[in-house]
């Protein structure tokens, strides 16, 4: 029969035995090597794929589509331009800057940017646009729905150039565009998309969506599929807006309900 004495020395060492164990599997399981290594396999994964789990579960699997190779012709709103130059910061003492200042360069002569517009159907580059047009108004005059006019003095260097006032008449989408073919200086062609801007409804201005019925926008729209109405409120298609014009100078909202935006940017020729 054993004594307690020796089933205390006996049993000893199977018990260190078992602690050791459990301390070498713990470490194996939160070592530092192992956390980073699985990090960075994770890391690894979610940067080859473009998804994270969550944007699995939540069905975000357009984030995978790859960009369209070519940049659109017309360019409707302004991409933000991130200035990534280091800023140094100036020396200073007692708040007070002592860098020198740099000499100002009296031969330089800063243009000013033309103020957006909207131009008639077909029209090219802003820049190219005001070189090339003569200021003829031919234009201007074979319009039959008198929607081009010439910009007035307010609007700067652009003035005398033939411009589209949505407000006053909006352009109606002519089949044979005229004024594109009485351009003899070449700044109104028919091989551009005919995009002069593009037209976002204000929803807290529009009365459609204030419980009232109004489909009038989507009725006089001349472009097709331009302006769809779901549970008789309407939304602007901007792929297929024109910024014609035609949405906003038949709304008959107490404030017009229509933004309209002229094109930011136009191909060149």
């Amino acid at each position: 029969m054993r004594t307690g004495s020796e089933s205390d020395s006996k049993g000893e060492p199977n018990f260190a035995k078992r602690i050791w164990r459990s301390c070498v599997r713990f470490l194996n399981c939160c070592s530092p090597v192992r956390f980073l290594c699985g990090t960075h396999h994770q890391e690894n994964r979610k940067r080859k794929s473009g998804l994270s789990r969550r944007d699995l579960f939540h069905g975000r699997l357009w984030k995978s589509a790859r960009p369209t190779q070519f940049e659109p012709l017309v360019t409707r709103y302004p991409k933000p331009v991130v200035d990534e130059t280091p800023v140094s910061k100036p020396r200073s003492i007692s708040g007070i800057n002592i860098d020198p200042v740099p000499p100002t360069n009296l031969g330089v002569t800063l243009r000013s940017k033309p103020v957006p517009v909207f131009r008639p159907p077909g029209a090219i580059d802003e820049a190219q646009f005001l070189v090339g047009c003569t200021r003829c108004g031919d234009c201007i005059t074979v319009c039959p729905y008198d929607a081009i006019r010439t910009a007035t003095e307010r609007y700067g260097s652009v003035a005398g150039t033939p411009v589209i006032e949505a407000d006053t008449q909006a352009c109606m989408m002519c089949e044979d565009f005229p004024c594109i073919t009485a351009c003899k200086p070449g700044v109104l062609v028919d091989s551009i998309p005919k995009v002069m801007g593009t037209a976002r409804v204000t929803e807290h201005l529009c009365l459609a969506h204030h419980h009232t019925t109004c489909t009038v926008c989507s009725e006089r729209c001349p472009v097709e599929g331009a302006i769809t109405v779901r549970d008789g409120k309407p939304t602007v298609i901007e792929d297929i807006c024109t910024g014609c014009g035609v949405c906003r100078y038949v709304c008959p909202a107490p404030e017009n309900a229509i933004l309209l935006m002229p094109a930011f940017s136009r191909p060149g020729i």
